[in-house]
This record gives structure tokens, sequence and C-alpha cells, in this order.
């Protein structure tokens, strides 16, 4: 890791202000989305019967666990933060905290995820949500960020980790369903971050990042992330078929979702310059996760399923009187 230019150290006027620098250690937005797909892995998994005790100890700990890697990512980026606009008055690199208060903040972060879903969930959730922290700053942050053009999806597999963190908080192992929330996280991220990282292709060019914008170009981007969304949609389905997890509101909302997806990663295939589509994509995507994961959690509520399987036995009754009388 290159030597900042700055050795600047600046000093928090009160408590608050220090709270607010290792708030922002964490990259709390970040974390907000990754609890909201491990909220998704759990209602699935309990269909729709979650036990609120369970589910806010197993968000807690993901936080935490999401919180202890993301720490470590800003300690490992203070050089290249330093050098990027958008990044520069992150508290590491502004000399708000020390790297060593960093560190010692993310070991107790992580220990207290650790020690907190093991005791309150299991120890699959625990040892899952540890790997989260591993393959982010391990895979991620240090092999591949730097060093390949495909750094977003091979180390899309750290942020894929929460809904298997939430599934096996409940169930205590990890059922096919599991890999298939896993495997829809896997292949949004590559959208969600690649529509990013061409609005702000300059900055990690400056900092000799090889994200896929700089390396390839805005065309081959768009079309891999045209690609990776049209294999998304087939892949939200599986809940429905062939594993039978999801019902018939959760098919209209994945299709309908993933319909828009589509058609705004189309557009930004047929016109790659434009960031503003860019931008627009990158918005969407994040509504579009909120809004599966709120589709799984309302599909699986029983009240839900007995009002489906209603509607089916009277559509089925229905169609016999009319077919009774046409006969």
């Amino acid at each position: 890791m290159t030597q900042l230019t700055s050795s600047v150290t600046r000093h928090h006027e009160n408590l608050w202000q220090l709270f607010q620098s290792y708030y922002q250690l964490t990259k709390p937005r970040i974390i907000l989305l990754l609890l909201i797909t491990t909220a998704g892995g759990m209602w699935v998994a309990s269909k729709g019967q979650v036990d609120v005790r369970l589910l806010l100890i197993t968000l807690l700990g993901g936080a935490m666990a999401a919180a202890s890697a993301n720490t470590i990512n800003c300690i490992y980026d203070r050089d290249i933060d330093y050098i990027m606009e958008r990044t520069r008055h992150r508290p590491l690199p502004s000399g708000r905290i020390q790297p060593r208060d960093a560190v010692i903040f993310a070991v107790v972060l992580a220990l207290l995820s650790f020690s907190l879903l093991t005791s309150f969930a299991n120890l699959l959730s625990a040892l899952l949500a540890q790997s989260g922290i591993a393959c982010y700053v391990c895979i991620y942050t240090h092999w591949l960020k730097r060093h390949h053009t495909q750094n977003i999806v091979i180390g899309g597999v750290a942020g894929a980790i929460p809904p298997l963190v939430g599934w096996a908080a409940v169930t205590g192992q990890l059922d096919w369903p599991a890999w298939v929330l896993f495997a829809i996280v896997f292949f949004w991220t590559p959208p969600h971050f690649w529509a990013l990282a061409m609005m702000i292709r300059d900055d990690y060019a400056k900092v000799g990042v090889p994200m896929l914008p700089v390396v390839a170009g805005e065309k081959l981007t768009a079309l891999q992330i045209w690609f990776y969304t049209l294999l998304l949609i087939p892949i939200t389905l599986l809940l429905v078929y062939p594993f039978h997890v999801m019902g018939a509101l959760y098919t209209a909302i994945a299709l309908g979702l993933g319909g828009v997806f589509v058609h705004k990663s189309w557009k930004l295939r047929r016109e790659p310059s434009d960031l503003s589509l860019a931008r627009s994509l990158f918005k969407y995507s994040i509504l579009y996760m909120i809004l599966l994961c709120a589709g799984m959690g309302i599909d699986s509520l029983p009240i839900t399923h007995g009002g489906e399987q209603f509607l089916r036995e009277h559509l089925q009754t229905f169609f016999s009187t009319i077919s009774g009388s046409m006969g």
C-alpha cells in the first residue's frame, strides 16, 4: 500500500463527532441493503413466520460483520481514497480516525458478531458471517479490486452471503432455495456495481483500479450489464419452480421488476456513453433488490398463501361451472 500524501490528523470536538466518524467508517448505506437480503432469506426460510427476536439478533450480528468488513476495506483503501475527491473526506484519509484505532474497531465488531450469532442463533450462521468478512477483505479488497477487471463479479460472493446467514439462522442448514437467494444477489451485483463504476470511471482510472469501464470501455461494460441482467431474471424464478417456496404474488413482482431492469439495461446498452442512463440503472438496481426482498416477505406470509389457495379453488369452481353449462 502506498504512503498517504498527507499526515494531517484532525481531532473531534465532541463525542457525537467521534461517533459519526466511526459510523461513517462502516459504510452504513451498504449495510442496510445487505440486511434487507438477510431478512428476505429469513422470511422465506421461516415461511413468513420468522421469530422477531431471532430476526433482530441476526440482523444485528450481520450488521456488525458487514461493518467490520467495510472498516477493513476503508483501512486498506485509505491511500486511493485520499486521491479520489469523492472519498477524500472519509474518516481515515481525512485523519479523523487513525488506522490502528480502525483495526481495533473492526476486530471488536467481528468478535461481537461471531459471539452474538453463535449464542443466540447458531454456529453455522456465525461462521457464514465471518466467511463474508474474509471474502470481502481477502478476495475482493486485497486480491481482486486492484488487479482484475472481473473484481466485482468474483468479489460478489461476499455480498451474496447475507441471505445464507439469514437462512442458516432460521433452519440451521443451507437448503437449495438458500443457494438460489445467494445466486440472485451474486448475479445482481455486476449490473448494480458496474453502473456505478461507469458513473465514476475517471476516479477509478486516476488511482489505477482496473474496473471494467476503465479497462474495457463503456460499450463492453454496458453489454456485460445487459447479459447479467438477463441471467438474473430466470434465476429469481427458481424460487417458484422447481423449489416451490414462492407463489403467484412473488412471480408477478419478480417478472415486473425484472422487466424494468432488463429495459433499463437495454437502453444503456444502446447508449453506453449516456451516464444519466447508468445513473438511472444504478438507482433502480437498489430499488429492485429492496422490492424483490419485500415481495419474498409478503409472498411467504401465511395469509398470502391462504389468499392464493382461496383464489385457486374459486377459479377452479368457476371454470368447472362454465364447462358444465357449456356441456
